[in-house]
């Protein structure tokens, strides 16, 4: 991870002007680095976790649609456009699964775990090039209480 692929350092950071980071559920600019110093052909994985909100959280500004939905409803409508997005970049769901329990280490309380694996990190960012995907992740903040997601090379 020590090289810097161009192309993917500047469409990180078309993503960062266009997205923000850390802010609202989005990657921090250091994550979003990271992937800039990744081999071109290094696969990438992100295994997410999330806790959802008894009721979703969209913004005042928000007029796409019933709003007075649970988080796990608001969640559903995210992953309704994520899911097939992750494929058509060329990306895949290892896991997608309810949280059972802390095996090891500190006692986490999480609702669902979804792992993606991308073959590289440009398929990554492709995923979050797509409009429609930009569109619904207004669903997963408005969803989620709480939110993990660890960025795994390899």
């Amino acid at each position: 991870m020590d090289t810097i692929d161009v192309n993917i350092t500047h469409r990180v950071n078309e993503i960062l002007a266009s997205w923000g980071s850390d802010a609202n559920g989005l990657p921090t600019e250091k994550a979003w680095q990271a992937l800039a110093h990744c081999a071109p052909d290094q696969p990438v994985t992100l295994v997410n976790f999330f806790k959802m909100r008894e009721h979703a959280a969209y913004p005042k500004s928000y007029a796409g649609g019933d709003t007075e939905i649970t988080g796990n409803e608001a969640f559903q409508r995210y992953a309704n456009v994520s899911m097939p997005s992750l494929e058509k970049v060329g990306g895949r769901f290892l896991l997608v699964a309810p949280f059972g329990e802390t095996f090891i280490g500190a006692e986490e309380d999480w609702d669902l775990v979804a792992i993606g694996s991308y073959p590289n990190p440009s398929t990554l960012l492709a995923l979050f090039e797509l409009e429609e995907y930009r569109g619904a992740y207004l669903h997963r903040i408005a969803a989620c209480a709480d939110q993990k997601v660890s960025l795994c090379f390899g």
